[in-house]
């Protein structure tokens, strides 16, 4: 194992960057992670307005870590399906948004928001990074890190002719439509949060109730990965006009704002269970929830592996 100090770039700051980020920063090596959105945490994420807030990206986790646990009056709707009940899971959510795990993870790192890397290069025993923002960065690295969905990940290692991109384009991706409703009074269920097995929604929550959280009646509701996939190019008007009748029908409730959200990229149809990938001849690595099991925790297990696969141990 090396105890050089190393400059090492990270494409993506989601959970599994910032925890690769955190890994091998305090190891000693200069770590810069580049992300294309505004802000860190990926699909950790909280969408805020005027007295409200709503998660918009992932709901909860099942490990705890910078996080509350979440005890919602759980069921479901729509008899039998994919969605069963196991009431020895415990569920957590980040504190007093979902993006607190991200934050703590970040602190300290170099974070590079709004900076989209389109192109990769090997140059003299170092990789050349360009983003669409701000062309051809001075800085060259030894290693490079891909913290992004397959898809993502695939289009970016073509540009290098590396192998490994093979292995991204193998992964089918999926989308999500996201809901968020706010009311001007609490609705009138007897539960907090339902999988739903049948109908265009698969989930739903009284975003208000999670820990932390203030101001008014939020709820937020996911659709399926087939609906989804099926209206992936809807615009946000279409997808709230054919998903709020399932809502309404299944709270008989009906929101005073509305607003939503497609994630191009929520999951994968069969996530691999490889933890991440490592080639130490291309200094090149793989991390994120679609290369161990799907969830937040394991995008987080994921970065944290990779880390340490880079270091040696």
């Amino acid at each position: 194992m090396s105890t050089m100090t190393r400059d090492i770039a990270i494409v993506g700051a989601g959970i599994a960057g910032l925890a690769a980020g955190r890994v091998l920063q305090d190891a000693g090596h200069r770590v810069q992670v580049f992300d294309k959105s505004r802000s860190t945490g990926g699909r950790l994420c909280t969408r805020r307005g005027e007295d409200w807030q709503a998660d918009h990206g992932a709901q909860c986790w099942t490990e705890a870590g910078a996080a509350a646990l979440w005890q919602p009056r759980l069921i479901t709707l729509g008899g039998d399906g994919q969605h069963t009940l196991n009431p020895a899971v415990q569920r957590y959510v980040g504190a007093p948004r979902m993006g607190a795990p991200a934050k703590l993870l970040g602190t300290g790192l170099t974070v590079h928001t709004q900076s989209t890397i389109n192109c990769l290069q090997r140059l003299n025993g170092l990789w050349q990074l360009q983003s669409a923002e701000h062309g051809l960065l001075p800085t060259g690295f030894d290693a490079v890190l891909l913290a992004q969905p397959a898809a993502q990940a695939a289009t970016l290692l073509a540009t290098t002719q590396s192998p490994l991109a093979a292995l991204a384009q193998s992964v089918t991706m999926r989308g999500c439509w996201t809901l968020m409703l706010r009311f001007s009074k609490p609705v009138a269920v007897d539960f907090d949060a339902a999988f739903i097995n049948k109908g265009a929604l698969g989930w739903m929550a009284r975003d208000s109730h999670k820990p932390g959280r203030s101001g008014q009646e939020t709820w937020v509701a996911q659709a399926t990965a087939g609906w989804s996939e099926a209206h992936i190019e809807a615009t946000a008007e279409d997808a709230l006009a054919l998903l709020l009748p399932e809502f309404s029908g299944w709270t008989g409730a009906v929101p005073d704002q509305t607003s939503a959200h497609r994630w191009r990229y929520a999951d994968c149809e069969q996530p691999a269970t490889l933890g991440c990938i490592w080639s130490s001849d291309e200094q090149v690595g793989l991390c994120g929830d679609w290369l161990n099991g799907g969830r937040m925790e394991g995008a987080w297990l994921s970065g944290r592996q990779l880390g340490l696969e880079v270091l040696g141990r």
